[in-house]
């Protein structure tokens, strides 16, 4: 392992040669080799095992680059337009291990540490010097952008967007941050993908840092839990390699220590080993967290629900908004409002108003103001004001203002006061919070008490998009915030919205909002499944829900067997799990609830079992292939190819639905079932062999009559094996169709 700028030398890359001057700068260990140009472009990156040039050739990219918002220095401000302008680095040298980066049309040197280890190689800005010359309006300027490394990589099969990773089957190149305040992005060229690490002012320039991983795929991750462990992040590697990984969870709706024994009993129907809870059932509002009158007892309570969570052997989990208040919480609402609040911007009052003023006249133009309802929200001092419309022209007024909201008290205001136009949520409940602030910190303390007091074991970050700029750092700064403050760490975490740093707190990436049951498919195929091909090559899995659980009614014809089957057969495919959202009304009152759950079941056991052939998870993968899977004796199963055969439909005249698979070429099978109750289907003699089954195989009679008809139950899924080719077998159940009859209960 070495850092060396004093090698010369010629190395031969899949028959390409280069160069190496005494000059050039060398940074390699077993894995790799990155060549900088004494010039300061990258030269190369070697994959030495396989001696694989990983750089696009012909690409002159300087490795550093510094970026002004506006030229600073006396000179370069009366050369060039007042606008941002980067300086590309045209000189690179060690000095040490340190990596000496000088600048085109600037003064600076900036000093990156260089720390090698088997496993990565990391680059650390610590610092710069500056010359000043001895002509001239000389001063030390601002930077406002640093570009520690920048990579022209070539293409290949695989980039993880997310963990800024470039793969094959052959070699993998990251380049990652080692700390939240990096900025990690990359640029999509038409022969090169560049990858780069900056660090910014107005977050953190220095000691900030990034790593070069270059290694085989199947090692990637090895290299990765390293600099995880190296660095004291979260362990995003461990967490993805756990054997719960996979693990599907039952979401819990309205909890209570009264009806926990009977949701535990559902999850275990539906083969369910984890279980989360939403802060919404114990908690009045996010930001103080006050118990509910459900919770009598408070954190004895929910306790009790988690106790009996792990002693029916499931792991609990949390569901929280971390990142905001509600408006009716007593940060907000208790007569005197906290100020960090986030700011969406800043006005002066430029004449007093008394406490029954609806006007208020400002000084700044209003650009940027928010105009939804319950958005249009000021802050002034202690007092909470709704306004109903804004100028655009001098003199910019807030009218038809409704002072003293939110429990505040309405009171008079000198000119020059600052009303704050507070960040209200775009879901109207909340406001964001300043992360600036000490409130992020507060907020995950009493998250952190409730997790451990309770033995939570992971955690959803809802509403992670609800944060101020820099998005890149504070989404990934407010979860870690809460991460850190929760002890054990937790076993794996999702949210609503992922940063690069984000990828070591949310191993299990994201959940999608609940889709109608009429439009699951086309959603799953839109959102999910395209969500799943792309997180896969950030070497991580998606979470595929959340899935509702809806009864069949005049408006929905509810969640299906077969819908189960679609989502829950892609989530096996890609390794994933599924969260089902247990609405027990829903559960309770729809008649194929345990067709529901043992369809779930049933592919859930099959994915924690690896029990699947990987050509047929291949397979699986397809969105427009759909499989069934069926029970059998001693804990076995089936799985079958099927199409659709009956539409999605809400027309209560034909509540059947029904799928087929071919057994050979002369018999097919039909799985069917009432989707809103009990029926019968009644077929015309045909000199044709009908077989009927049970869903789980057991053999059941075939009800004829004198004239040779045949009836069938359309309840529960059962299997009818009709000896036709395919077509035949279809054309004649939707024949048979027409003579469906309701059973009528009394």
């Amino acid at each position: 392992m070495n850092v060396n700028s004093q090698i010369l030398s010629v190395i031969l890359l899949s028959a390409v040669a280069y160069t190496v001057s005494a000059d050039d700068v060398v940074i390699q260990n077993d894995e790799m080799s990155l060549t900088i140009g004494a010039d300061g472009l990258v030269k190369s990156l070697v994959h030495r095992p396989t001696g694989e040039e990983c750089i696009q050739p012909g690409v002159d990219a300087p490795a550093c680059m510094i970026t002004q918002y506006r030229p600073y220095d006396n000179e370069n401000f009366l050369m060039f337009p007042a606008k941002p302008r980067s300086f590309p680095s045209n000189k690179c040298y060690m000095r040490g291990d340190t990596l000496m980066a000088e600048f085109t049309d600037t003064y600076d040197i900036v000093k990156i540490k260089i720390d090698v280890t088997p496993d990565y190689i990391a680059f650390t800005p610590v610092g710069r010097d500056y010359r000043i010359e001895d002509y001239g309006v000389k001063r030390k300027t601002e930077l406002d952008e640093l570009t520690l490394m920048q990579l022209p990589l070539k293409k290949r099969e695989r980039f993880g967007e997310w963990l800024n990773v470039m793969w094959d089957d052959s070699v993998a190149v990251a380049l990652v941050g080692t700390h939240p305040t990096t900025f990690i992005d990359a640029r999509a060229e038409r022969d090169n993908t560049t990858l780069l690490a900056q660090t910014h002012t107005s977050v953190q320039l220095y000691n900030s840092g990034t790593a070069l991983i270059v290694a085989s795929p199947d090692s990637l991750l090895e290299r990765m839990d390293a600099l995880e462990r190296d660095y004291d992040m979260p362990r995003g590697v461990e967490s993805r390699r756990r054997n719960e990984y996979k693990m599907s969870y039952y979401e819990l709706r309205d909890v209570t220590v009264d009806n926990i024994d009977r949701n535990i009993e559902l999850a275990r129907q539906a083969g369910l080993k984890t279980m989360v809870v939403y802060y919404v059932d114990f908690a009045k509002a996010c930001g103080h967290y006050e118990w509910r009158p459900e919770y009598p007892r408070g954190m004895a309570d929910l306790q009790e629900i988690t106790r009996k969570i792990t002693e029916a052997g499931m792991i609990p989990g949390i569901h929280i908004h971390y990142s905001k208040i509600a408006v009716t919480d007593p940060y907000i609402n208790d007569g005197n409002p906290d100020r960090r609040g986030n700011v969406v911007a800043r006005f002066r009052l430029t004449e007093p108003i008394d406490s029954a003023a609806t006007v208020i006249v400002v000084d700044e133009r209003p650009e940027g103001v928010r105009m939804e309802n319950g958005r249009r929200l000021l802050q002034l001092d202690d007092e909470l004001i709704m306004f109903t419309d804004v100028t655009a022209t001098e003199p910019y007024t807030f009218t038809g203002c409704e002072r003293g909201c939110y429990n505040s008290k309405p009171s008079a205001h000198a000119a020059g006061s600052e009303a704050r136009h507070l960040d209200v949520d775009d879901w109207p409940l909340f406001i964001r919070v300043d992360q600036n602030s000490g409130i992020q910190r507060e907020i995950a303390e009493r998250l952190g008490k409730i997790y451990a007091d309770c033995g939570f074991r992971f955690v959803y970050f809802d509403g992670a998009e609800d944060v101020p700029m820099p998005y890149w750092y504070n989404v990934s700064r407010s979860q870690l915030e809460v991460y850190k403050a929760m002890n054990p760490a937790p076993m794996w975490a999702e949210g609503a919205q992922k940063s690069h740093y984000g990828w070591h707190i949310l191993s299990r990436g994201n959940a999608f909002d609940i889709f109608p049951p009429e439009r699951i498919r086309q959603a799953m195929k839109r959102y999910t499944l395209r969500c799943a091909e792309q997180v896969a090559c950030d070497f991580t899995s998606v979470n595929f829900g959340w899935v509702n659980y809806l009864a069949p009614s005049e408006k929905t014809i509810g969640m299906q067997p077969d819908m189960y089957d679609y989502i829950c057969s892609k989530a096996l495919a890609w390794d994933s799990p599924i969260s089902l959202v247990a609405n027990m009304p829903e559960i309770d009152s729809h008649p194929r609830t345990a067709d529901n759950l043992l369809a779930i079941n049933l592919w859930e056991t099959a994915k924690l079992n690896n029990s699947i052939d990987p050509e047929l998870k291949n397979a699986m993968r397809d969105p427009e292939r759909e499989w069934t899977i069926m029970p059998r004796k001693n804990g076995r199963f089936e799985i079958h190819e099927v199409s659709q055969i009956t539409p999605d439909s809400l027309n209560a005249e034909l509540p059947v639905r029904a799928f087929s698979y071919k057994i050979d070429n002369n018999n097919t099978a039909i799985v069917y079932w009432d989707s809103r109750g009990e029926s019968t289907i009644m077929f015309d003699p045909v000199d044709v062999s009908l077989k009927l089954a049970a869903f789980d195989g057991r053999s059941q009679k075939v009800i004829r009559d004198k004239s040779g008809r045949v009836t069938l139950p359309a309840d529960e899924r059962r299997v009818l094996s009709i000896a036709l080719p395919e077509d035949e077998a279809v054309k004649l159940f939707i024949d048979a169709l027409s003579t469906y009859k309701p059973i009528i209960t009394q």
